[in-house]
């Protein structure tokens, strides 16, 4: 269990850093647009809550990439993977599911829940959102399977033939 949860939190926080690099640093230095994901974050709260104290947006980006989108990889995206197509490499499942992450932050959430254009209005922070978040699932599944951990979904039980 020690294993699992240390597992766990380190490709989410290994994950998450690889995002905010990616968006916050890399992609401006090169020319492209800078994510603001405790932005989105706060304009989340402040919709559904309709305050955004200091310092929440920040927990709120930071506990979403940590625990809750690594768990969603770990419980959800590989298992169901591996019980469809189980010879599907992990790297295979893990693009796929950055693009699932996108679609979760740029549309549910930007849009639907804080009520901003649906994925930014297709602009440059779009396009490094969506390679974001597929930074963020590769390096989240890479920690995962170099470790070695594995959650399978039960099997169906086969009725008995008399």
């Amino acid at each position: 269990m020690k294993r699992t949860l240390f597992t766990l939190l380190s490709a989410g926080a290994l994950a998450t850093v690889a995002f905010d690099t990616f968006g916050q640093a890399l992609s401006p230095l090169f020319g492209y647009a800078k994510l603001a994901p405790v932005g989105l974050a706060g304009s989340t709260l402040q919709t559904v809550f309709g305050a955004n104290p200091p310092g929440a947006a920040y927990l709120l980006h930071s506990m979403t990439g940590l625990v809750f989108y690594t768990l969603g990889y770990f419980l959800i995206a590989r298992p169901v993977q591996r019980a469809v197509l189980p010879q599907l490499h992990w790297s295979l499942t893990a693009v796929a599911y950055g693009v699932v992450l996108w679609v979760f932050a740029l549309y549910i959430m930007a849009h639907l829940v804080a009520g901003m254009p649906a994925f930014l209005g297709f602009s440059g922070i779009t396009w490094v959102a969506l390679w974001g978040h597929i930074v963020f699932a590769v390096v989240a599944a890479a920690v995962i399977e170099m470790r070695g951990l594995v959650f399978d979904l039960p099997k169906r039980r086969q009725a008995a033939i008399a």
